[in-house]
């Protein structure tokens, strides 16, 4: 047996044994979760993000967009899951930094057909990352789906991330588990940058914790909101409808 084949097998020993392989972490750019994380996200592997509201959807994406790098990036969801969360749109993968020429969206009929074409997908070792989303607690996505995909991600290398919409926490083979709500972005000439409230539930290599990421599209890499270095703004608001004078009052008052 030469020294690859080794190596191979090596792998498949790791990974058989639901050991991460030795492969170089992804910082993720706040210092906090990398430090939980061992160095940052570690690529060929299986983790799951679950939905505290619409931020999870954009916080799957950035962890793909550093997790493909220039492979290609797919994206697969159920029917329902476009219909219950909106379409998905390339040109929002360019906002957040990404290349939409990279980015590859396929419709399943339903759960199982998602997981099968996500199986296909992960068959490619040139894939860069795969976002799997599955909304609720479909019964094919049972713990031994679950290893399946973790399998196939550290045999081919490529990141997988299971987004999770509307579901309750499952056993699953999962390397991390994080939960995720979106969060106000800092003032200054970012202010649109999507910022998010994570939480990391598991951490199979690690402690957890919880942390606010801001995305730096520029950089292709979160950071801690600066929100100390900016004052509130100024200007006045607009009161509500329904919080404002009645206007007939008011002229009958003056």
């Amino acid at each position: 047996m030469n020294k690859s084949e080794k190596l191979a097998d090596l792998r498949h020993s790791l990974t058989r044994y639901g050991l991460p392989p030795d492969r170089p972490a992804l910082p993720l750019g706040v210092a906090g979760a990398d430090n939980a994380l061992g160095g940052g996200l570690i690529p060929g592997a299986l983790h799951e993000v679950y939905a505290g509201d619409w931020g999870a959807g954009g916080f799957a994406a950035c962890l793909a967009i550093r997790a493909a790098g220039q492979k290609p990036l797919f994206w697969v969801r159920p029917d329902y899951e476009a219909l219950e969360y909106g379409e998905l749109d390339p040109r929002g993968l360019l906002e957040l930094g990404g290349d939409p020429a990279q980015f590859y969206m396929l419709r399943a009929p339903n759960p199982v057909g998602a997981l099968a074409a996500g199986a296909d997908i992960l068959a490619c070792p040139h894939i860069g990352a795969l976002v799997l989303e599955l909304g609720g607690n479909p019964k094919v996505l049972d713990l031994v789906a679950s290893r399946r995909l973790a399998f196939a991600a550290a045999e081919q290398g490529v990141t997988v991330l299971l987004l999770r919409q509307g579901a309750t926490q499952m056993p699953s083979a999962a390397l991390t588990r994080w939960h995720v709500t979106s969060a106000s972005s800092d003032g200054g000439d970012d202010w649109g940058a999507p910022a998010f409230t994570t939480t990391l539930l598991r951490n199979r290599v690690g402690p957890g914790g919880c942390w606010t990421m801001q995305w730096d599209l520029d950089h292709g890499l979160f950071r801690e909101p600066r929100r100390d270095q900016y004052a509130p703004h100024p200007g006045a608001l607009a009161a509500a409808a329904s919080h404002r004078q009645d206007q007939a009052a008011h002229a009958i008052a003056v």
